[in-house]
């Protein structure tokens, strides 16, 4: 796949994801990863929106959690431990913008986003959160209506249980590679991860199989069967 093929639709990540927003979803996406042999790049099924409309798409800033068992121990060889959050404040504050915030590494059994959060991460320019865990503030975070996906709604919060280790690191979810940077697309139907190194070519190739898709619903609709639309179009 040459440049000029590429540049057909997007020169800049702005303008690649007012294209995602506008025309794609994680299901078209994900297809197209099978196809190049990709076959493991959703997140868990229980990462769902806080609100079903929400959408997001931006490059991953990665942030590990870890558990812990009291809030500021005295004996602890680790001054990362010593600090309220540990370094959640200093990730928070990294953001740049049209990133995404996607955290995991702890057990799921507190909260790891909420309004003050999403309202810092919003200032930034930031699009969105991606929590392997619970969030809260449900209120709040909906009011600004900043896109968040987590297991769902639980009010405990992370501190004294957790504290975030280190940020712009590569991650794991349930097997899920998550490298700083990679693309990161989230709506109704989960989230799923875009490897950088073939984001130029599952972008193209998700946009003309979108496009496809809706030739092939007119002519469905028109009366065409299931399977003359597949012989002749190849999608379905």
């Amino acid at each position: 796949m040459n440049n000029t093929e590429i540049d057909m639709y997007w020169e800049t990540d702005k303008e690649l994801f007012t294209i995602v927003r506008e025309e794609l979803y994680t299901a078209v996406i994900g297809d197209i990863m099978d196809k190049l042999g990709y076959l493991h790049q959703f997140l868990p099924p229980q990462i769902q929106p806080l609100q079903d409309d929400m959408f997001l798409v931006g490059r991953a800033m990665t942030v590990l959690e870890a558990d812990c068992f009291e809030d500021l121990p005295e004996n602890s060889n680790n001054p990362v431990m010593k600090k309220p959050f540990g370094l959640m404040l200093e990730a928070l504050d990294d953001l740049k913008e049209d990133e995404i915030y996607i955290c995991t590494g702890s057990s799921p059994s507190y909260a790891l986003w909420g309004e003050l959060m999403a309202t810092r991460a919003q200032q930034l320019g930031a699009t969105g959160a991606v929590v392997n865990g619970y969030s809260r503030d449900t209120k709040g975070v909906l009011a600004l209506n900043f896109p968040s996906f987590s297991y769902g709604r639980y009010a405990q919060d992370q501190a004294p249980r957790g504290k975030v280790i280190d940020y712009r690191v590569p991650l794991e979810i349930e097997g899920v590679r998550i490298n700083p940077g990679d693309i990161v697309v989230g709506d109704i139907d989960g989230v799923c991860v875009v490897p950088q190194e073939i984001e130029k070519e599952v972008f193209k190739k998700a946009i003309e199989k979108a496009r496809g898709e809706k030739i092939v619903q007119k002519a469905i609709l028109e009366g065409i069967s299931a399977k003359a639309a597949f012989d002749k179009y190849g999608i379905m």
